[in-house]
């Protein structure tokens, strides 16, 4: 088993809230997606880039700036673009940069305008009402912790080909 061998094991309590925490992320996640998915012709990648061109002041972004955003591969953010672009949600324009900007078209505005709200609603009913404030507080508190924690290991001692730089 070479180091995980001679790492401590999580005992069950531990073992038992990581993998309710499991549990709960990828059941939410999945119920989110499907909503999306049924009630809106959108993939919970499609909204994800619909998000963040949303977001952006001008409704456009270089592919890079989409890759670093969604944390997804060059080849995985250029074949998604490319299905997006067919279904008219972006579209691709020449910019004084070598490669286009990536540019929110008004059927993707629309798309988004339509499923952002419900979706918000969803996210409010199942888990911030759910968590209430206080706990809610608490996880965002944790949540950056563990961003933190992850963002000093991959500058540390995380492998590169890991960290995704090798």
């Amino acid at each position: 088993m070479g180091v995980v061998a001679n790492e401590p094991w999580l005992d069950e309590d531990e073992q038992k809230a990581w993998r309710s925490y499991l549990l709960m992320r990828k059941t939410l996640e999945t119920h989110l997606v499907r909503h999306l998915q049924r009630e809106f012709g959108l993939s919970d990648s499609d909204f994800e880039i619909l998000v963040n061109l949303s977001e952006s002041e001008t409704g456009r972004m270089r592919a890079f700036e989409l890759g670093e955003a969604t944390q997804w591969e060059k080849s995985r953010i250029s074949h998604h673009l490319s299905r997006m672009e067919k279904r008219g949600l972006i579209r691709k324009a020449a910019c004084d940069a070598r490669y286009p900007e990536i540019v929110l078209t008004e059927q993707g505005l629309e798309a988004i305008k339509a499923c952002a709200p419900v979706h918000a609603a969803r996210v409010r009913e199942l888990f911030v009402d759910v968590l209430g404030k206080e706990r809610m507080t608490a996880l965002g508190d944790a949540a950056e912790d563990v961003l933190a924690a992850v963002d000093e290991h991959q500058r540390t001692s995380c492998p590169p080909e890991v960290r995704g730089c090798g």
